[in-house]
């Protein structure tokens, strides 16, 4: 675990309300657990960041040790970890996804943006 990494992923998850570290793209995940997480977040119209961490394999390395979360994808909601895919599906089928994106003004649909390696 690199400072550099490690401090790159600490001002990516403090410089966004919502972030997804995902493989692949909203528009193409690569695996299944990804392409739900994205597309609950979509069913929210949520306004999130993502990282694919394929194309960023110091991160990949580096998250899980951080988060103490060993699998992917991994969604931050105002800086906390919620969870992985299980988690966030059993969040929105509870109705707390919601809130909590309610909380941090994320339910405003736009593109999601890429955060740049």
């Amino acid at each position: 675990m690199t400072a550099e990494t490690l401090e790159r992923i600490k001002s990516q998850i403090a410089g966004h309300a919502v972030l997804l570290y995902m493989k692949g793209t909203p528009k193409s995940p690569m695996c299944g657990f990804s392409a739900r997480v994205v597309h609950v977040l979509a069913a929210l119209n949520t306004q999130y960041a993502y990282v694919n961490i394929l194309e960023n394999p110091d991160i990949r390395a580096t998250l899980p040790q951080y988060a103490n979360w060993p699998t992917f994808p991994q969604l931050y909601i105002q800086g906390e970890l919620v969870g992985g895919c299980d988690i966030v599906m059993q969040l929105n089928t509870d109705g707390e996804l919601k809130l909590l994106l309610e909380k941090a003004a994320a339910l405003q649909m736009t593109e999601p943006s890429i955060i740049p390696a």
